[in-house]
């Protein structure tokens, strides 16, 4: 793969398709959330995805933002990969719990060892990382622009994800919170 953007292709392609196969284990939903809501933040995925995986000939989109240095785009390839293989750590740490939607699962049971001793939502946390590499490679107007619906994207079901929790779990999920960060680890976080 001699091109930065054949190997995001590849990343993401290898990625989704495990993501799809793993999505087969996991327990039965008992709490699902609203179509509303799951339109709060779908919308802003569905728009940021297009700008940052959809070449774009709109003129100033279309614009890169970085003098054309091929080490740039390497770093982003760089960048998603990490990301993606925090995020398929974090999918097996979480085993049968996992859902693409905000839920809780039969017999849900709040992890707060590996991935998640350094983050709340390392999923979001390494998805997120990967956008950023995706849009570092693509180097456009476009790509940055999607990158910050896909962060805002991303912030909105977080809050409904630990609204949901925090009501499940009470006490014990505010303790999580107050030791472990939603998004970026902390430096110093050791894994359990």
């Amino acid at each position: 793969m001699d091109s930065p953007l054949t190997c995001l292709s590849f990343l993401w392609g290898a990625w989704l398709l495990l993501w799809l196969v793993a999505a087969l284990w996991t327990a039965r939903t008992v709490t699902r959330q609203s179509i509303a809501s799951r339109l709060a933040h779908g919308v802003l995925l569905l728009l940021g995805s297009a700008l940052l995986f959809r070449p774009t000939r709109l003129g100033p989109l279309a614009r890169p933002l970085f003098p054309p240095t091929p080490w740039v785009a390497w770093v982003g390839v760089g960048l998603t990969a990490a990301g993606l293989g925090f995020t398929v750590w974090a999918r097996i740490h979480l085993g049968r719990f996992w859902s693409g939607m905000v839920t809780l699962k039969a017999e849900h049971a709040l992890i707060r060892t590996g991935p998640y001793a350094l983050t709340r939502h390392p999923i979001y946390t390494g998805l997120l990382a990967a956008f950023a590499g995706t849009a570092l490679a693509r180097d456009s107007v476009a790509a940055f622009l999607g990158l910050g619906l896909l962060v805002a994207s991303f912030v909105v079901k977080l809050r409904q994800e630990e609204r949901l929790l925090r009501e499940h779990f009470g006490p014990a999920y505010q303790q999580y919170q107050a030791e472990v960060p939603a998004l970026l680890p902390r430096p110093w976080a050791r894994v359990r």
